[in-house]
């Protein structure tokens, strides 16, 4: 048995675009970016969303939209996707990328967010 939920939204957002994207995003949402100083491809648009973290990620790579899925349990989450149709793509770090049916991006990691957050709003997977 294990826990997962969405933890993130990422807008991927072509490297050279970055500064435009956050200006734009932040002023749309009326939140403040805030760069991650140890991850710098990540920006924060803390308080855009209730729960689930918004942010901006710099990409080499198209303009899309990803969810990152948290768990305690990041391979069991890993195997429990595989089985429901998505296949994985690559590890990066502590991330395992998958790709879902109809070709979407999603990455699982483990827990990242609070504690009692994830105590609160983790679905518990058999």
């Amino acid at each position: 048995m294990h826990r997962s939920r969405v933890y993130a939204v990422l807008i991927d957002t072509p490297r050279e675009q970055v500064a435009g994207a956050t200006d734009f995003w932040s002023a749309a949402l009326g939140v403040q970016a805030r760069p991650l100083p140890d991850e710098p491809q990540f920006i924060s648009l803390p308080g855009a969303t209730d729960g689930v973290r918004l942010a901006l990620q710099a990409v080499d790579d198209a303009p899309r939209y990803h969810v990152d899925i948290e768990s305690d349990d990041p391979e069991a989450e890993l195997e429990r996707l595989v089985a429901l149709g998505a296949e994985l793509v690559q590890r990066w770090q502590e991330c395992r990328i998958l790709r879902a049916p109809g070709g979407h991006l999603l990455c699982v990691l483990p827990v990242e967010s609070d504690q009692a957050l994830f105590d609160a709003t983790a679905k518990t997977w058999a």
